[in-house]
């Protein structure tokens, strides 16, 4: 595993744990000589969780796409900078570039990705670790959504395994450093993708 794509706020949130626990997974995954892929951006989580990266001399790289360039949110300290096209094209390039996902809070765009992923993860499209790391409890009202889609018999129950979710950055790395693919995760996997 080279490197971990992190999916975060770009705002920092109220709490002063949200701050904490991107900085701290920074420094775990530069302790565990892992890069960085992120958004690209200087601001929020995704901000402190760079900096914690580039702090040590780790490899950061940011993908952002033309319309968020723009607005000057782009971090200036990085090591790789991809600018592209549209949001799509950036959650592609986020997967190509990483070995794993982990999702720190975050709003509408974390989601976003985060779901994303998944749902790639699902169709059998990637085979990499996906985890929250769940500050504060931020991600339980999320959990509790996907156990009812689950119940509710929208979500095959194996697939729940396709998201890890720990308390602590160096748990959840742990995780993913152990990390074996599933075989087949479900039904969908079986599905032709071309008529």
């Amino acid at each position: 595993m080279r490197r971990i794509c992190v999916f975060a706020g770009s705002n920092s949130g109220v709490r002063q744990e949200y701050r904490e626990a991107a900085r701290a997974l920074g420094q775990e995954m530069l302790a565990r000589r892992l890069g960085l892929v992120y958004g690209g951006a200087s601001v929020g989580l995704m901000g402190v969780v760079a900096d914690a990266v580039l702090a040590g001399g780790g490899e950061v790289i940011g993908i952002i796409p033309r319309a968020l360039l723009r607005r000057a949110v782009a971090h200036e300290g990085l090591t790789e900078l991809h600018e592209v096209a549209s949001m799509h094209e950036r959650k592609a390039l986020m997967s190509d570039l990483a070995d794993g996902f982990i999702a720190l809070p975050g709003g509408f765009g974390t989601f976003d990705e985060l779901f994303e992923i998944i749902t790639w993860a699902q169709l059998g499209l990637h085979n990499k670790p996906v985890g929250l790391l769940d500050v504060a409890d931020y991600f339980a009202p999320l959990r509790a959504l996907v156990v009812h889609a689950s119940a509710e018999g929208f979500i095959p129950p194996a697939d729940l395994a396709i998201l890890m979710q720990e308390h602590s950055p160096a748990i959840l790395l742990d995780r993913f450093a152990a990390y074996t693919p599933p075989g087949r995760v479900s039904k969908w996997t079986e599905l032709p993708l071309e008529p």
